[in-house]
């Protein structure tokens, strides 16, 4: 770029204009100057930039530097930010095969009990009439033969009786076998799916890991974008301008953002107790009951738990949890004491908090509107605390809250889950 003598006057007010939009337009601004030592190292002061003004060549390079910490600032956040969504993506991915083996295991081992049980009957079954057979040919028959010769066709008639009880009693003991054998072979697959559940749970646990990594590694990188790259816009236009006050109106500026932002989240406050005490269908949070839980959020339930057809992708998919759905930005609620273990990006869940409630158990919160998580990792909250806002994000079609129960990793029904504890979801 040319220094500033060689502009044109157009130019000069083109690129000052920029600046400014730039600073009014910028989403969060943490602080003025950057924060930390590797900051200050890293990008250049407006001293820096006002002395390399003094010749042309120091001025390019500064322009040159400038340039380049910008494009790096834009990359990086890109960069992290699709990482993040795709750890995100694996996480959910990873803890969906794991419910729906854990699904299958359950079903399995319930139908190998239900056949292990019908065929204990039966064998009980073929036993009782076997005995009664045995004492019946042991007794009556012989004894009917020796002395009374004569009724030589009733006595017929009873063998006949009895052989027929007999080939009963074959086809129960039969029919008992096959159950056994039906019985084991549920119980083998049953077995099988048990170990595999071991390997899934350490993928999902692994995954929802480096998905949270993910996202403080795209949270840091946005942060560093918005604290930075708006003054190095500033600063560039200082450079290739002959602007006055670029810095004061700069940092006036980065004022009327804070302003601005603070106006944002003040309505979003409001539209949040509007929607909770609006909310129809059952209220959420408030004090504990005496089981020590909460409804999660307000409003009727529109989807339950279990197989489906996912309205967002149209595919027959488990539904691992229920739907809650008071309005955008209500709140959320911890359902029980508990830590918080994840708060990020979760795929398909989008946005999603979940907390390690103690004794096996864990709940599960998505679908966050952006910006709305209200906690962090290891973060201790109780029963009742928001924790987060409603919104629509993931795999959403509008404004709800996913709720999940989990116990030991897999996840349950809330609902009879909820109402063993004295709530009603």
């Amino acid at each position: 770029m040319m220094p500033s003598s060689s502009l044109s006057l157009r130019s000069r007010r083109r690129v000052i204009a920029a600046a400014v939009a730039v600073v009014l337009s910028v989403s969060a601004l943490a602080a003025v100057t950057p924060s930390g030592a590797a900051h200050a190292e890293s990008y250049p002061s407006w001293s820096d930039v006002q002395q390399a003004k003094a010749s042309a060549s120091a001025q390019q390079a500064k322009v040159t530097e400038i340039q380049a910490l910008i494009a790096d600032l834009q990359t990086k956040a890109v960069a992290a930010q699709k990482a993040a969504e795709a750890a995100g993506a694996a996480y959910q991915t990873a803890q969906t095969k794991y419910d729906e083996a854990t699904l299958t295991q359950q079903t399995l081992q319930a139908q190998a009990d239900t056949a292990k049980k019908t065929a204990a009957q039966s064998e009980a079954q073929a036993g009782q009439l076997a005995a009664q057979l045995g004492r019946a040919s042991a007794n009556n028959v012989t004894t009917d033969l020796l002395t009374h010769p004569s009724g030589s066709g009733d006595l017929l008639y009873e063998l006949g009786a009895m052989s027929k009880l007999s080939e009963q009693a074959d086809g129960i003991y039969s029919q008992a076998s096959q159950d056994r054998g039906i019985a084991q072979g549920l119980a083998d697959k049953a077995d099988l799916a048990k170990k595999a559940l071991g390997s899934l749970a350490a993928a999902a646990q692994q995954k929802m890991q480096l998905a949270q990594d993910s996202a403080v590694a795209a949270q840091s990188a946005v942060t560093a974008q918005n604290d930075n790259q708006a003054r190095l816009e500033a600063q560039l236009t200082l450079l290739t301008s002959n602007a006055k006050d670029v810095e004061s109106k700069y940092n006036k500026g980065v004022q009327v953002e804070k302003a601005r932002q603070a106006a944002i989240a003040a309505a979003a406050a409001r539209a949040a107790a509007k929607a909770a005490a609006t909310t129809q269908g059952g209220s959420g949070g408030g004090a504990p009951n005496s089981s020590g839980w909460v409804r999660p959020a307000g409003g009727y339930q529109t989807s339950p738990f279990g197989y489906r057809i996912d309205p967002y992708t149209h595919a027959h998919a488990l539904h691992a949890g229920v739907d809650l759905a008071p309005a955008c930005y209500a709140p959320i609620y911890a359902a029980h004491d508990g830590t918080v273990t994840f708060a990020a990006n979760g795929g398909g869940y989008g946005n999603e908090v979940v907390l390690d409630n103690g004794g096996g158990i864990s709940t599960a919160y998505g679908h966050v509107v952006d910006g709305g998580i209200l906690v962090s990792v290891g973060q201790h909250v109780s029963a009742g605390q928001q924790i987060a806002k409603i919104g629509s994000t993931g795999w959403s079609t509008g404004c709800h809250l996913h709720f999940e129960t989990r116990i030991n990793g897999a996840a349950v029904d809330p609902v009879p889950f909820m109402a063993a504890r004295g709530i009603s979801v």
